[in-house]
């Protein structure tokens, strides 16, 4: 039955008016509920609340929010008893928090469990997914529409149909689901996504504050660096005698551009079109100007060098210009929006992304803290070599973390050998202390295995190594080989990944989330397709970077669990705002900083041994005015 609340009463027959009091009576004796709200718009810095729904399959309250208050339901909204169940619960839960000023607890979000049941899958997620998956049922959002600039006009029986409705299959679609999560045995991570959902809708709600003059400071300085490559890059044309049809011969002048401005270089450096057309006549084959292409010849090509600065200067002023500042809401702040699950369990963010923003600090210094208040940041110090050593349990690998050697400086020495030895300074740091040298040679001996320990947890390939390294994919052939001769138990362990993911067609993290990735393009069998062999091979890669990345990324949300939890019980004047892969990043006031700076590092150190249970896995913290890396 639909019971409608309101200041006016409801028009149909088939809606029983009823009062707040009616619906915290119901609600309170109940033991799952679920949850919606329709609003104004998608930005809640701005856009008000204006339904409530709550329910169950048997019963759903409609609360006309505009003139009734859900403040009598905060009890049951912030009961961890009463399990509340919502589809994108960050969305709702931000609407509810500042319309509301309520921080629901105990929930669970279909949406989430579905990406976590379903996880690798090209399969709809949203609402109207579901329940044509589930319940055979054609849900029609078009009504959802009919809520935006509704301001204080009636509602309509399809606009209280259409949230209850909502309500309702809510309600049936959490009893479906739970046999997959039964099945799969994916109780500990649908537990550990519904909490920590909590944690990512705090950072959205919260915001960053931006420093706008010195962000635009940046966008003048790198326009100044893209012109002056772009002059450079005209200057290199003009000295190929290869290129010397781009070149103009007479230069139309006009009367209001200085002569010493006017290009004489025919070529749009914007255009990829125009610049494949300049770069075939140095590389032939060439068939287009992409990032992986102009990597593959930047270091034999001067221009093609240049070409690639040039994009890159380009890309940070079109993408962090003052078109970043169309992400700014209404409070004047960036909140981003999380995409809390990828395949591997990772977390993304976008509009804007905020895991993208350049990580030299120059752009990250612009996003400051209050006055009174710090950044105070925490990361695992080698996260993912970290899951590699307790994995594979490589003696060498766990000797090293135990004793804080430099890890990247000890795989060296035993893949290079006597060339590592041999190539020592006489003050080389790393033969007195297993410390990070300065040594020339040591450094790039260093920077290849560097590339390999931390390509291991992306299933990089002789090829990517080659194109990384430059060097020859004969030679990424042979010093992948060196190395997996001198550690054979890391072989074995990523061996043993990449083969069950090829027999079973899905692959898990580690315990005690054992998340898991399905891969689409597996059946049965199928090595023994002989045309199979791409498949076979991205399927193999998945399954060695997944348990990888998803232990990763379930310890650091693990820590933001725990960090938000803290917060909460403790009252602490601490306020979640950022993750970045394995590094979380919150304001706290200053008087706190010693309390919080403490309780942070324990806390991502807890949250690691749960995964990591040999305790090496350690967190850094740093203080700082504004946001670094």
């Amino acid at each position: 039955m639909i019971y409608f609340i309101s200041n006016t009463k409801s028009l149909n027959a088939n809606f029983t008016d009823a009062t707040i009091d009616d619906v915290v009576e119901y609600c309170k004796t109940k033991k799952v509920l679920g949850v919606d709200t329709e609003t104004e718009g998608f930005d809640f810095t701005c856009k008000k609340m204006i339904m409530f729904q709550i329910g169950d399959a048997n019963n759903q309250y409609i609360i006309d929010t505009r003139f009734v208050s859900i403040e009598p339901l905060r009890e049951i909204l912030e009961s961890n008893n009463i399990v509340k169940i919502f589809h994108n619960a960050k969305f709702d839960y931000k609407f509810i928090k500042k319309w509301a000023n309520i921080a629901c607890e105990g929930i669970y979000d279909t949406f989430l469990v579905e990406l976590i049941i379903s996880c690798g899958k090209s399969l709809g997620y949203g609402l109207k997914d579901l329940c044509k998956r589930y319940l055979n049922v054609e849900l029609n959002k078009e009504v959802r529409n009919l809520f935006i600039d509704l301001h204080g006009h009636p509602f309509t029986d399809d606009q209280i149909i259409y949230g209850a409705k909502d309500v309702e299959y809510l309600c049936k679609i959490k009893e479906l689901q739970q046999a997959d999560i039964d099945k799969y045995k994916l109780h500990n991570v649908v537990e550990l996504e519904n909490e920590v959902v909590k944690s990512f809708a705090d950072m959205e709600y919260n915001g960053l504050d931006l420093d706008t003059e010195a962000w635009r400071e940046l966008e003048s300085l790198n326009t100044s660096k893209a012109d002056a490559l772009m002059s450079t890059l005209d200057n290199m044309v003009k000295m190929d005698h290869r290129l010397e049809k781009f070149v103009a011969k007479y230069i139309q002048a006009d009367m209001f551009t200085p002569t010493e401005e006017l290009r004489d270089v025919d070529i749009k450096w914007t255009s990829p079109k125009q610049v494949l057309e300049v770069f075939q006549c140095i590389v032939p084959k060439l068939d287009n100007v992409n990032g992986k292409q102009m990597y593959k010849h930047r270091f034999k090509y001067p221009l093609i060098d240049k070409y690639v600065k040039y994009k890159e200067a380009m890309k940070l002023c079109t993408s962090y210009g003052d078109a970043f500042f169309k992400n700014l809401a209404s409070d004047k702040r960036i909140h981003t929006s999380f995409h809390q699950i990828l395949d591997t369990g990772r977390v993304s963010s976008s509009k804007p992304n905020m895991q993208q923003i350049p990580a030299d600090n120059n752009f990250r210094n612009c996003f400051i803290a209050p006055d009174g208040w710090s950044f105070v940041s925490a990361d695992y110090s080698s996260q993912e070599l970290n899951v590699i050593a307790f994995g594979s349990k490589d003696p060498v690998w766990i000797e090293a973390l135990k004793n804080g050697e430099d890890l990247h400086s000890t795989c060296a020495e035993l893949v290079y050998g006597d060339q590592w030895l041999n190539s020592a300074e006489d003050d080389c740091a790393y033969l007195s202390r297993k410390n990070k040298c300065n040594c020339p040679t040591h450094k790039k001996l260093r920077t290849n295995v560097k590339t390999i320990n931390f390509g291991l947890a992306y299933g990089m390939g002789p090829h990517k190594l080659a194109d990384t390294l430059n060097i020859t994919v004969d030679d990424a052939k042979l010093l992948i080989e060196k190395y997996f001769t001198a550690f054979p138990a890391i072989k074995g362990f990523l061996e043993k990944l990449g083969n069950f993911g090829k027999k079973y067609g899905y692959i898990k993290t580690f315990p005690p989330y054992n998340r898991r990735r399905w891969f689409t393009n597996w059946y049965p069998r199928i090595w023994d397709n002989k045309s199979s062999s791409m498949e076979l091979g991205s399927i193999e890669r998945a399954s060695k970077n997944t348990p990888i990345q998803g232990a990763s990324a379930d310890m650091t949300k693990k820590a933001l669990i725990l960090m938000r939890d803290y917060i909460k019980t403790e009252n602490a004047p601490v306020k979640l705002v950022m993750t970045v892969h394995d590094q979380i990043d919150t304001i706290c006031q200053n008087e706190y900083l010693p309390a919080w700076t403490h309780n942070m590092k324990t806390i991502m150190e807890v949250a690691a041994n749960e995964i990591v249970t040999n305790g090496l896995l350690k967190a850094e913290v740093s203080v700082s005015n504004c946001w670094e890396k």
